[in-house]
């Protein structure tokens, strides 16, 4: 019984991970310790394998929609890398506490910002080194109608992502949801692309970090194999229902996520 809630669990995760771009940690790692009281380990192992399953399993689907810009992936994914090394390096020396509170404030004023915006945004002219990398891409839109988008701010953008690899490192929580804040709030892309660009993103960045895990055996094959398999599940659907759904109602519910997890940053800010 137990296993079959954590599988129903674990595709709701995946289903919104996909959704939002923002993998399935943030309701894997809860779950496991409050709910099936799992080691933390053991959890955090289990939510990486989730991430890396979120976004294999939405990966062929906005792939195939034309929603992943890939290069622009590629680009961004160096500073989240290259900061998530200096966090790593850093994280004995900083309290995290106060990171916490900080972080938590900023992600509540992200959440007023993002509701505040209209639901077009998007910039009519290239950022210069964006026009040389060809960045710059195309979207499906609910009309079925090709949408074209450029990509404003690449250096800030970057410089954004190698922030969010720093505090996803100090923080121990994932780095998607910095991701998609970058990429809509700052680099003007259409939700759409962002949570579909940062899905990809994720998986990438996850998956140098679940070998670690392994290898130091935090990685419980009874927890991981439900775990893997509904959010696979999940993600699978989630990237099918993100096509159709407006781009104003994703943006509604990734406002609703910023908020639980602004609140949850700061509680933890509290409490330490």
């Amino acid at each position: 019984m137990d296993e079959l809630i954590l599988l129903f669990i674990s595709v709701f995760a995946g289903f919104l991970g996909a959704l939002l771009g923002l993998g399935g940690g943030l309701i894997i790692v809860p779950a496991l310790t409050l709910f099936f009281h799992v080691h933390i380990r053991y959890a955090i192992a289990a939510s990486l394998i989730s991430v890396v399953a979120t976004s294999s399993g939405a990966a062929i689907g906005y792939l195939k929609e034309g929603l992943t810009n890939l290069r622009l992936a590629v680009v961004l994914e160096t500073g989240t890398v290259l900061g998530a090394i200096i966090g790593f390096l850093i994280s004995a020396s900083i309290k995290s506490s106060f990171l916490y509170l900080i972080f938590g404030a900023l992600l509540m004023l992200s959440a007023i910002m993002m509701l505040s915006q209209r639901e077009t945004q998007e910039v009519e002219i290239n950022h210069p080194l964006s026009e040389s990398l060809q960045l710059s891409g195309v979207y499906l839109g609910v009309d079925e109608n090709l949408k074209p988008y450029n990509v404003a701010q690449l250096p800030l953008g970057l410089f954004l992502m190698f922030g969010a690899g720093i505090l996803s490192a100090l923080l121990g929580i994932g780095s998607g949801i910095f991701k998609v804040l970058a990429m809509d709030t700052v680099m003007k892309l259409p939700i759409k692309v962002s949570s579909a660009t940062s899905t990809f993103m994720i998986g990438v960045t996850a998956a140098g970090s679940v070998g670690a895990f392994f290898l130091r055996g935090d990685v419980r094959p009874e927890i991981a194999a439900p775990v893997a398999i509904g959010v696979l599940v999940g993600a699978f659907i989630g990237s099918l229902v993100m096509v159709k759904i407006p781009a104003s109602r994703i943006r509604k519910f990734f406002v609703i996520v910023l908020v639980i997890v602004s609140f949850e940053m700061m509680s933890k800010g509290f409490s330490e």
